[in-house]
């Protein structure tokens, strides 16, 4: 009878450690599903425009952090939703912190996120403070997004579906205001196009003019197109005599070029001399004896000519030609050149009247 009582009491010991275990781990795993803390926790409010699928004991988020939870959500203002939350002790909160509600999941559980302000506050945020309404965010609403994809839902297989429709909420999450701001803009880019409608289609009409006329010339376009290839091809084909064209042209250059600087000292003593003359014709006097010469001129060729007209007075005839004449040296090019006139014995021209008496070579 002890034996029995000692077995009995045994498997009673044993009982009460596995109830023991068994209630510790059910409180630790209820206290995680309800975010349950041992900790102390801070609590805050928030103002929300729409908290719809929000409830007591949601996540509070930072990062993506489990770090408080909601406790409750009331009415304020009528239409304005207050959520009061608590958040552990050792996790501050910065002035500018503002608050998002997100998805959970497709089920609908929301949870709200905390992020700091671009603004950077040093200051922390008091427990029992307040976060206004304008450093707030609602939950896009899922209901409206969806009802657009409804077409495509239609033609996708359940799987498909959910798995589309998880991927929308984790790219569009918290990003309504992007998403309205888009909308918003592609509103007004197709009224702009609406408003232009004329204008378009005045382009594309006379777009079409422009391409009838340039599909009416085809054969004149096509012999242009042909007429420019020869002419590319007869490029090609000289290519070598327009490159000797241009090394004979660079060959000519360098020899002007060496002239013009052998002949400068010559051209410069020239124009010297050409100023001078200048200075000496531009006196006075100079310039009077000119002008009297050239009122003069026309007087005196007349009477010459009238004298030479009435009988003859003029009787000029060319005999015998000798002489020479040396054209100078023209540098890198030519060598100084004597020329005789007429020859060594000079050119006799005259006949039978340079043979009368009172001829003189």
């Amino acid at each position: 009878m002890k034996q029995i009582d000692r077995e009995s009491m045994g498997a009673l010991v044993k009982l009460g450690f596995f109830f023991a275990f068994t209630g510790i781990s059910t409180l630790i795993l209820a206290l995680t599903l309800s975010n349950g803390s041992f900790g102390d926790r801070n609590e805050y409010k928030a103002v929300f425009g729409d908290v719809t699928g929000m409830a007591k004991g949601d996540d509070i988020r930072i990062a993506g952090v489990a770090v408080g939870s909601v406790k409750k959500i009331e009415i304020v203002k009528r239409d304005k939703a207050l959520v009061t939350f608590g958040v552990d002790s050792d996790v501050p909160l910065t002035d500018n912190t503002h608050a998002t509600i997100k998805f959970r999941n497709l089920v609908g559980q929301r949870y709200i996120a905390l992020a700091q302000g671009s603004e950077g506050a040093k200051t922390t945020l008091k427990p029992g403070s307040t976060i206004p309404e304008s450093r707030t965010q609602d939950a896009l609403d899922l209901n409206v997004l969806l009802n657009g994809f409804k077409p495509v839902f239609q033609a996708l297989s359940p799987n498909d579906t959910n798995k589309f429709a998880y991927e929308i909420v984790q790219t569009l999450q918290g990003e309504s205001g992007n998403i309205e701001n888009l909308l918003a803009r592609t509103s007004s880019l197709t009224n702009t196009l609406a408003g232009r409608d004329q204008l378009i289609g005045d382009v594309i009409t006379n777009l079409s003019e422009v391409l009838d006329t340039v599909g009416s010339r085809d054969r004149e376009l096509t012999e242009t197109i042909d007429t420019l290839q020869q002419f590319v091809t007869g490029l090609k084909d000289d290519r070598n005599a327009i490159l000797n064209s241009v090394d004979s042209i660079s060959d000519l250059s360098d020899e002007t070029a060496d002239l013009l600087v052998q002949g400068r000292p010559a051209l410069s003593e020239d124009i010297k001399q050409l100023n001078s003359l200048t200075k000496n014709l531009s006196t006075k006097k100079n310039l009077n004896t000119i002008e009297n010469s050239i009122k003069i001129l026309p007087i005196k060729l007349q009477k010459i000519g009238n004298a030479a007209s009435s009988g003859a007075e003029f009787n000029f005839y060319l005999c015998e030609l000798k002489g020479s004449i040396t054209i100078p040296a023209i540098a890198g090019i030519l060598p100084e050149t004597k020329v005789d006139l007429g020859g060594p014995e000079g050119l006799h021209t005259g006949g039978p009247r340079c043979e009368q008496p009172g001829y003189t070579q």
